[in-house]
């Protein structure tokens, strides 16, 4: 058992959700249920000094971040990294990776790991908001925006809030067991296993564009995703030639139009699998898919689970027949 002692460093200005997330896993004694003890730390560079959470409030840590230097497991929580962190928790981060012990990122806790260098030439993740900053601070960094967490030679960095959660079980998995991650996770009521690469379900918004642009081609192709939308319909309809359409298409969205609704299909198939019951064959037709293995095909490759998965953890109290 290499999982004995965990250290949760806190930046300024962190997240509520996300410290309560790191200190649900590791700083419960479950221990009742069967779960080996944990030693849960909370450090802070000033120990007992009111910090700032990310929503207005304040909380104080007990531990310094000298506390951090023994942990098996040091964790970073989301943060506000608009602001550098400090010398001091860039370094305790550093040196517990380098001294061979694991490091942890719920949500933006990643860009703390960036600044310690440990993104370098790894895979690594965040909340998808905040992939392309990551990319762009830390070039070295390898970042997947669609995966829920990432695990890559001692360094496991996941997405928002809930994807937290199934980074933390993770770890615990692999050093405690199965039975104590799904004992943890009964106790929490939540999914005991959601597999890494299962993608963010991230939404996909209609890209802006002026009024005498192809704004209101866009706006028809939402309306009529039901229909074969060749590229020769579509630029009859906006009075060009296909090659002209295409470039002018490519300018304004920055994708082709299969690409663009590819994902307006799959945008409006997940809507209806969470707000309705219909069957997985109808929402197909209803997307502009065609049959229900196509619609499974692209669920699949772009969501990274099948419709019925999505709509199980997805679908509305409130769905009903339409």
């Amino acid at each position: 058992m290499t999982l004995r002692t965990v250290a949760m460093v806190v930046p300024h200005r962190p997240g509520l959700f996300e410290l309560g997330v790191v200190q649900e896993v590791f700083g419960i004694d479950r221990t009742d249920d069967g779960v080996p003890p944990i030693d849960f730390l909370a450090c802070t560079e000033h120990p007992g000094t009111p910090v700032e959470l990310a929503n207005g409030m304040s909380m104080s840590f007990p531990h310094g971040l000298d506390a951090a230097d023994a942990a098996d497991l040091v964790v970073a929580p989301a943060y506000d990294y608009d602001r550098p962190p400090s010398a001091a928790l860039v370094d305790v981060v550093r040196r517990a990776h380098a001294r061979g012990a694991w490091v942890l990122s719920v949500c933006s806790g990643a860009f703390l790991l960036g600044e310690a260098g440990l993104l370098d030439d790894r895979h690594c993740t965040t909340h998808w908001r905040h992939t392309d900053e990551l990319r762009r601070r830390h070039p070295r960094a390898k970042v997947d925006p669609d995966v829920l967490f990432v695990e890559d030679d001692r360094v496991i960095t996941s997405a928002g809030t809930a994807a937290g959660i199934d980074a933390c079980l993770h770890h615990v998995r692999c050093e405690l067991g199965a039975a104590a991650a799904n004992r943890i996770a009964r106790r929490m009521v939540v999914p005991p296993q959601r597999d890494g690469g299962q993608r963010q379900f991230i939404d996909l918004p209609v890209p802006v564009c002026e009024a005498d642009s192809l704004g209101p081609l866009l706006e028809w192709m939402k309306a009529n995703l039901a229909d074969q939308l060749s590229v020769r319909t579509l630029a009859r309809r906006a009075a060009m030639s296909e090659r002209t359409f295409a470039r002018r298409f490519a300018a304004e969205t920055g994708t082709t139009p299969g690409q663009w609704l590819l994902a307006q299909r799959l945008h409006h198939a997940r809507e209806l699998l969470e707000s309705s019951d219909l069957a997985v064959e109808n929402v197909a037709g209803r997307a502009g898919f065609g049959s229900a293995a196509l619609l499974r095909h692209h669920f699949g490759n772009h969501v990274g689970v099948s419709p019925a998965e999505y709509r199980r953890t997805f679908r509305r109290p409130d769905a009903r027949s339409a």
